[in-house]
């Protein structure tokens, strides 16, 4: 795992073999990256959420990219080790990595964030309700932006804060507004 670019472009990051999480490809973390450079403006010091972590790989871009604060919540145990073990190796004070189920995380979260990022595994038979589930809590900062990593079998075109459907071989993102910015 690599981080592409930011203050800690280049740095690579071995991933245990023994991971069960699917990180997101380099080629489609760059082209996220790249749409949301229209959405986030990293240069304000933005504060995100990354739920479902994983290896940490999106959490690490957003504070290469200049996030004040990026929030990564990851329910397994060895997951969220790993996670932790980069942020500590970087002695990266903006991260707060939480071992948590996201689900009741986002119940009890009282924090905004200008950008919230899921990528929660494809199978999870709670992923349709993702988008509602996220935007129907204050969790979104008005004019923020939420992106969930999904499968090709999701199609959210008809969310009414739908944004816009990215796609990168079998990596797809849908990008959804803030319930207040509408």
């Amino acid at each position: 795992m690599r981080v592409i670019t930011g203050k800690y472009k280049g740095r690579h990051f071995d991933v245990p073999r023994s991971f069960k999480a699917r990180p997101t490809t380099d080629f489609a973390k760059e082209n996220l990256f790249n749409v949301l450079r229209s959405y986030v403006d990293f240069e304000a010091g933005p504060v995100a959420l990354d739920l479902f972590a994983g290896t940490g790989s999106i959490t690490l871009e957003l504070l290469s990219r200049g996030c004040s604060r990026v929030v990564s919540v990851e329910k397994d145990a060895q997951h969220y080790g790993f996670i932790r073990s980069v942020v500590d190796k970087l002695q990266d004070l903006s991260a707060d990595t939480i071992r948590a189920d996201v689900f009741r995380y986002i119940e009890k979260c009282r924090e905004r964030f200008d950008f919230i990022f899921a990528d929660p595994p494809y199978a999870l038979k709670e992923l349709p309700q993702l988008p509602d589930l996220i935007l129907s809590r204050p969790l979104l900062r008005p004019d923020g932006i939420f992106v969930l990593e999904h499968g090709q079998s999701n199609d959210f075109s008809t969310h009414p804060h739908f944004l816009e459907h990215r796609s990168y071989g079998s990596v797809n993102f849908s990008f959804f507004g803030s319930v207040e910015s509408h």
